[in-house]
């Protein structure tokens, strides 16, 4: 089974993820990481998709499929990232049909100025990559990882004017997949705004209905 999970950045997809990762014994494959280890590792895709992201670009949708398509095989993966487009939706469906795996897909919805009141505070550890929030969800030492003391930091691309630009770009290019998915009667939106732990709850309960 793959789930999809849909949503603005800073709605909580990553965190939800892991949690789900765990709880269902599923995989998170996060577009993010595949970039960078397809990066890191030197493959043909990678040189190219660095190629666009040093000179501030997107990285065109064939290569990201591409890149994305050998990850998808039959473990229980949890998409988050990916599909962004529906340029990607579209060629995730051919995937899928070949395979004829099982899919869900949920939205987790937020307003906007929720996501960029979230993401201007958000901090991240970079040994663990575990979230945190300086108005929400405070690390019990300030700049110190809760979970494996490692240094927290701010992602450049967490600064407000960032933020907004990001948004932007996902409701012209993201957004649309809703109406491609729920016009296929695959689509359950999740409220967000609400504390990490009821939205995970939600998750788990509309999961195991599917599941069953």
């Amino acid at each position: 089974m793959y789930l999809i999970l849909l949503g603005a950045p800073g709605v909580g997809k990553g965190t939800q993820s892991k949690m789900l990762e765990e709880k269902f014994g599923m995989v998170q494959l996060s577009t993010g990481d595949i970039l960078r280890t397809e990066i890191t590792k030197g493959t043909e895709l990678g040189k190219l998709a660095a190629t666009y992201m040093e000179n501030g670009g997107l990285v065109p949708d064939d290569i990201i499929v591409n890149m994305i398509s050998k990850y998808l095989d039959d473990r229980d993966l949890i998409l988050d990232g990916f599909p962004r487009t529906l340029e990607q939706a579209e060629a995730l469906a051919l995937i899928l049909e070949k395979q004829n795996k099982k899919y869900i897909i949920l939205n987790i919805t937020l307003d906007d100025q929720l996501i960029v009141d979230r993401l201007c505070g958000r901090l991240i550890c970079r040994s663990c990559g575990t979230s945190f929030n300086i108005k929400f969800a405070k690390p019990k030492v300030e700049g110190v990882c809760d979970i494996c003391s490692g240094e927290l930091y701010q992602r450049p691309d967490d600064k407000e004017e960032s933020i907004i630009n990001r948004l932007k770009l996902y409701h012209s290019k993201t957004k649309p997949l809703i109406d491609f998915y729920r016009s296929r009667g695959k689509l359950t939106m999740i409220d967000g705004n609400r504390n990490s732990s009821e939205v995970f709850e939600n998750l788990v309960e509309v999961i195991t209905k599917e599941i069953k």
